[in-house]
């Protein structure tokens, strides 16, 4: 049997001797620079976008050396003909664009100690059904706008403009380009700079105001007009409800290259103001421009607005889950972020 008298320590004492519990570290205060999860988001909004600025004019001088080396001092030496608004030219332009903001997204990556691919563009799903349907999504929803203006008689395809095997190289350049340009310019607006500004405001006024600078940077391009940068803001808007729905941007990617495949080269229409080159179809507009879109293109039509509700709504009624995510280097969850995507709360 064993011994009922309890034991006590050597020293004598009565109770067992407790380990010191340091103190718990002081939270870090929070500054004009710093908030309760780290760098603020504006400011890493600007360091990104200082990153850009910096990977832009780098780019910029090597190519200016380059065609300066190519061309000689005067710039004749070597000049020939090049269309700016061919695809070669568009699909360098395009891909400078996404370069640059990728390089910078995963510098961003490493200063927030997250991954590149939460910024919207996971690998592993790389052009797969989501991109594919999102492409014929937006080949149907153009040629839906145009067989609108067709039926109050302000469109017609007139023949075929291209022949040959001018067909099947036209068709490989102008995919290539197009899927460049969803690349780019659904990652510049709506991939890191959403995820950040998300963590800060919440994900439908970040996605408003990025969708008004979508319009803006459209401006200048030529012919361009009023109706025509209410358009693109409504497809950016657009575009954020296939990321907020899917959860990453290979739907917009796939919409954006099949809007645009189908229209500039399949259809052969002004594009956002800018005209079409090798493309497949010839065509004719006739009518008023709130019909036709007049210099812009069909973007400018009133049935492309049409179009993009009637898009939006059957998309909301098919994917009805919001799957979009933001974390924290920490890996917590922003108020603003669990707002908008947890069931049952009111939505950011």
């Amino acid at each position: 049997m064993s011994d009922p008298t309890p034991s006590f320590p050597p020293d004598g004492s009565l109770l067992p001797s407790v380990e010191p519990v340091a103190p718990a570290p002081e939270p870090v205060p929070n500054t004009i620079f710093r908030g309760p999860n780290g760098i603020r988001a504006g400011w890493r909004v600007m360091i990104f976008l200082a990153i850009v600025t910096a990977i832009f004019l780098t780019i910029g001088g090597i190519a200016g050396l380059v065609v300066h080396l190519l061309t000689g001092a005067d710039g004749a030496r070597g000049r020939g003909s090049f269309s700016t608004t061919g695809p070669l030219w568009l699909g360098l332009t395009e891909g400078t664009i996404f370069f640059a903001t990728a390089i910078a997204a995963l510098i961003m990556s490493r200063i927030e100690r997250g991954s590149w691919q939460s910024y919207g563009l996971p690998w592993r799903l790389a052009f797969r059904s989501n991109f594919w349907i999102g492409a014929v999504v937006g080949f149907l929803a153009i040629s839906g706008c145009l067989l609108g203006i067709f039926l109050f008689h302000g469109f017609r395809l007139t023949g075929i403009a291209i022949h040959g095997v001018t067909i099947l190289t036209a068709t490989m350049a102008w995919t290539a380009t197009f899927i460049l340009v969803g690349l780019a310019e659904e990652f510049a607006f709506r991939g890191y700079l959403q995820y950040t500004l998300t963590t800060g405001m919440g994900f439908w006024p970040s996605a408003v105001l990025l969708s008004v600078l979508f319009g803006v940077a459209h401006a200048g391009n030529p012919g361009e007009s009023r109706a025509g940068l209410v358009s693109v803001v409504l497809f950016g808007l657009l575009f954020c409800l296939f990321l907020r729905r899917t959860g990453n941007l290979w739907w917009p990617v796939g919409f954006h290259f099949g809007w645009d495949w189908g229209q500039t080269f399949f259809y052969g229409v002004p594009d956002s103001g800018i005209p079409a080159y090798h493309n497949l179809f010839d065509c004719a507009f006739s009518g008023n421009s709130w019909l036709t879109g007049g210099s812009v293109g069909p973007e400018a039509s009133v049935f492309t607005p049409v179009v993009l509700v009637v898009v939006a709504i059957v998309f909301a009624k098919v994917y009805r889950e919001n799957r979009y995510r933001v974390q924290f280097a920490g890996g917590g969850t922003p108020a603003a972020a669990l707002r908008t995507e947890t069931p049952g709360l009111p939505s950011a």
